[in-house]
This record gives structure tokens, C-alpha cells and sequence, in this order.
């Protein structure tokens, strides 16, 4: 396993850490956990780790909800986190849908580019190089493989799906869901 030296991990929302839904996850009562995704990200960070948050969240250009009910979407996650000793450490969004051409919806790596931004020093190739990626589409784990993550399918959310439709980056390891991720990478990293 390549190194994390910074001990990031970069997640996707929805279908990682909550339900995710055909018509958008548009408020905060709308936004449901996975069974074990809070308990999971609680794991990690008592383990050392920081999440950064890398998630598409088209439905405010499409006029579904708004900034403010996107910051009550997270502020729920916070608040549940909170009393199990878990948290976020860093929330990176992009807006736009496909045909605004911008830089930081995922596959493209604009996202990721402001991650390594604030985590690491930008000037390699592949500035995140060791550190997981984890998500539930392509699109997800291409975004973070540009700039050398490593890439973690789960199986909840559209994950099974998209492991039916292969060409997943080379070597993609696939979990069942984010409590599994946690489990394996830190049995992995304690030995």
C-alpha cells in the first residue's frame, strides 16, 4: 500500500456517506446517513485522519435548492457526527452542471486541485499520490487518479452499478460501503 503521509482521505457525499436520490438530495431532512458512514468517518478520524469532502452538487444550478439548504445538508452531517467524535475537516463543492465547462466538476480535477492546495504543496505531478479516493461512480475515482489518489469503490449508492460497467481506474479496490473502507484501511495501516 502507498503511503498517506498527510493521512487524508478524500470522500463523495452522496451514495458514500448518505442516501443518494434520483431527484437530488435537495434539504437537510432529505439528507439520510447510510447505516454505519457516520460511525465509519468517526473511525477515521480517531484514527488520525482528516476528510476532505469532494462532491458535485449540481441541483444549485439547476435552481433544486440553494447554497443555505447545502450548508443545512452539511450542518446535519456535522451535528450528527459530532456526539460519536467525528467530523469533516474540509467541504469542497462544485455547482455547475456539465455544460457551464468549468474546471471542478468531477471526472475533472478542479476539485482535487484545491485539496492538494490546502493539504499538500501542489508542485508534483501528482501531489496526492497514496491518499484514497473513495466514491460510488467513475466519475468519482477519475477525478482524484489524475492527481495520483488512490481509488476505493463503494457498493452502496450507485457503486454496484458502476462496477457492472467496469473500466475502472487501475487498481480500484471495492468495498461494500464506507464502514468496510474504514475496517480494511486501518486493519491495513496498523500492521
Amino acid at each position: 500500500m502507498t503511503q498517506n503521509p498527510s493521512k487524508l482521505i478524500i470522500l463523495d457525499r452522496d451514495g458514500v456517506i448518505n442516501e443518494d436520490r434520483d431527484d437530488y438530495v435537495k434539504s437537510a431532512s432529505e439528507w439520510v446517513p447510510l447505516p454505519g458512514s457516520l460511525e465509519a468517518i468517526a473511525l477515521l478520524n480517531k484514527a488520525g485522519y482528516k476528510i476532505a469532502l469532494a462532491t458535485n452538487q449540481s441541483g444549485i444550478s439547476r435552481g433544486y435548492f440553494t447554497i443555505d439548504e447545502l450548508n443545512a445538508m452539511h450542518q446535519k452531517m456535522a451535528d450528527l457526527l459530532k456526539p460519536i467524535g467525528g467530523y469533516i475537516d474540509s467541504i469542497f463543492f462544485c455547482p455547475h452542471v456539465d455544460t457551464d465547462a468549468c474546471n471542478c466538476r468531477k471526472p475533472l480535477p478542479g476539485l482535487m486541485i484545491k485539496i492538494a492546495n490546502r493539504y499538500n504543496k501542489i508542485e508534483t505531478k501528482q501531489p496526492l499520490l497514496g491518499v484514497p479516493i473513495v466514491g460510488d461512480s467513475l466519475r468519482d475515482l477519475q477525478a482524484g487518479v489524475t492527481l495520483g489518489a488512490t481509488p476505493y469503490l463503494v457498493l452502496t449508492g450507485k457503486g454496484k452499478l458502476t462496477l457492472k460497467n467496469g473500466n475502472l481506474p487501475a487498481g480500484t479496490r471495492v468495498h461494500e460501503n464506507l464502514l468496510d473502507f474504514a475496517n480494511a484501511l486501518l486493519l491495513t495501516t496498523s500492521s
